[in-house]
């Protein structure tokens, strides 16, 4: 029988895994959730509230399905984060009055490189008493005040504390409002959610580098404890590069990008960042010519551009009267039967031991000692391996290998080693949104799969969206611990790339359902693509990188004549 009832006082929350928690109408969902925590492996720092994220200080007022959010996952390692470099740059303007503070990039066992400006670097007794005041911010578990202010009133507060950046950023800002965020009397923008307090910031750690120092973070894999943190001189010396050359092209944050192609300078920014990329290429394929190398290896993550770069660099041999044999990896897997299994008992194709590696060996050895080889040619549909081309190298002539392994010191035979040329391509982004936001170098290469996988594949954005966690976790096992074997890395990143990706990625992000797991991850891209604007694809000369995403490159269907 229906009839009219009272208000309930109180609301529900109902969890993933069968349990119901009770509590007064508006309690903060980080309440509900303190009761459930020790249910979960790693500490929760938001929700996921009918499908939509929210930091912990959200009020409950209807009854709605919860998902607690923990740093193992992608969402929650990116909010503990994001968290600590608040925390972070607090701590800077309280201990130092000079200088300013950059957050440049990640280095891939889990920590941000820093530097300062305008002043010396930090010491290492400086360092020390940063950390430690950091550390007595949260014993005291201060609170993180979140608040939305009128986008006039954080335009003031910016231009009152000099930060430039963030003005020409906040120039461009559709929304009427800007969420900031205030600790230790230090206020500030930061891109995305954040814990509640600095109490949830018990895990990270210093060290002193070349230039500045890196702040070391927990990875998802182990969310309470600080793994070692490795020497990545290479990986610093490319991201040096990238910064020297937006140096040159006068563009050092997303709001001076933005400010360029408004005045027209669009086209400037394409050639100029196009001639650097040669420009390099050239160097490179210079290196390998003086090193007479037999092996060239180029290796990267997903969407780094390595079809597009090796081919460029073939262009740039082939100047130089160097022609390399591309020899194919996918063509040494091993019958699929013989194939490696991951964890979950399923073929691991990403796994070396998924190639021949004796067969490869024995080719290698005899195509470069002048003998003719019956190459293998692996059939997909089958899943075994057939006989291919029979092929004999020109004298001196070398061989490329593009695959995810290249720089694994155990693909090919140790004697070749040091004839062996290896090429890291990767898209190292360091162009951020202002000082403290950064823009992921992984966020770049999903922008760029997608368009890809949209327009080669048909495949929407949610089915990239969903494979994309499965490829993480390929690179983080097979690539990236390897990419200081490198003997150059190339920064395949463009400046100009999200502005001219934005109009093709922004209505594939809009396709995905509210109701499909991969909503949030789609906002969250929308939100941070907001913050550029477009640029005219007409632009894009047909051999640049980014032609391998928004199609219309010349180099698709490029091959090295094998004759």
């Amino acid at each position: 029988m229906i009839q009219l009832t009272p208000p309930n006082p109180n609301v529900q929350l109902h969890l993933p895994n069968g349990k119901t928690l009770t509590a007064p109408r508006g309690t903060k969902v980080g309440d509900f959730l303190s009761l459930v925590r020790d249910d979960f492996p790693a500490p929760i720092v938001a929700a996921i509230i009918n499908n939509e994220i929210h930091e912990l200080t959200y009020p409950i007022k209807v009854e709605s399905n919860c998902a607690p959010v923990t740093m193992d996952t992608a969402d929650g390692a990116r909010i503990y984060r994001r968290s600590l470099v608040f925390l972070l740059e607090a701590a800077f303007s309280r201990c130092f009055q000079e200088g300013y503070l950059i957050v440049d990039y990640s280095v891939s066992s889990g920590g941000f490189y820093c530097e300062v400006k305008e002043r010396e670097p930090l010491s290492q007794d400086e360092i020390s008493a940063l950390e430690a005041y950091m550390r007595a911010l949260v014993k005291e578990d201060r609170a993180f005040e979140r608040r939305e202010a009128p986008i006039q009133e954080a335009i003031e507060y910016f231009a009152t504390h000099g930060h430039e950046d963030k003005l020409r950023l906040l120039k461009h800002r559709r929304k009427e409002y800007l969420t900031l965020y205030t600790l230790d009397g230090h206020m500030d923008y930061m891109h995305g959610y954040m814990v509640p307090s600095t109490g949830c910031l018990q895990w990270f750690a210093f060290k002193k580098v070349d230039g500045g120092f890196i702040m070391q973070y927990p990875r998802r894999h182990a969310p309470t404890t600080l793994g070692p943190l490795g020497d990545y001189p290479k990986l610093i010396r490319a991201f040096r590069q990238y910064g020297d050359w937006l140096e040159t092209l006068r563009i050092d944050n997303a709001g001076a990008l933005n400010d360029a192609i408004q005045s027209g300078r669009a086209d400037e920014i394409v050639l100029v960042s196009e001639a650097l990329h040669e420009q390099h290429l050239s160097e490179i394929a210079q290196q390998i010519a003086e090193k007479k190398s037999r092996i060239i290896l180029i290796a990267g993550p997903s969407s780094s551009g390595k079809t597009t770069t090796s081919r460029r660099l073939a262009v740039q041999l082939l100047a130089r009267g160097i022609s390399p044999y591309p020899l194919e990896l996918d063509n040494y897997f091993v019958d699929r039967d013989a194939t490696p299994l991951d964890e979950n008992g399923e073929h691991d194709f990403e796994a070396l031991e998924a190639l021949d590696l004796k067969r490869l060996a024995g080719d290698i050895e005899q195509l470069i000692g002048g003998a003719e080889v019956q190459l293998p040619r692996y059939n997909f549909k089958t899943g075994r391996s057939e006989e291919g081309d029979a092929i004999q190298l020109r004298d001196g002539q070398p061989i490329i290998l593009e695959g995810i392994h290249g720089m694994n010191p155990r693909l090919i035979p140790d004697h070749w080693a040091d004839s062996a040329f290896r090429l890291y391509v990767s898209a190292l982004t360091q162009l951020n949104l202002d000082r403290h936001n950064r823009v992921s170098t992984t966020d770049t290469r999903l922008i760029r799969r997608m368009v890809r996988d949209a327009r080669e594949r048909g495949y929407p954005a949610q089915a990239t969206l969903s494979r994309w966690e499965s490829v993480r976790r390929g690179e983080k096992r097979h690539i990236f611990p390897y990419q200081e074997n490198a003997d150059v890395m190339f920064n395949s990143a463009l400046v100009y790339e999200l502005p001219a990706l934005k109009p093709l990625v922004e209505p594939l992000l809009r396709q995905v359902s509210h109701n499909a797991p991969e909503y949030i991850e789609a906002r969250r891209l929308l939100a941070f693509l907001d913050w550029f604007l477009p640029l005219d694809a007409s632009l894009i000369p047909s051999n640049s990188i980014v032609r391998e995403f928004y199609g219309g490159s010349s180099l698709k269907d490029f091959k090295i004549w094998r004759g």
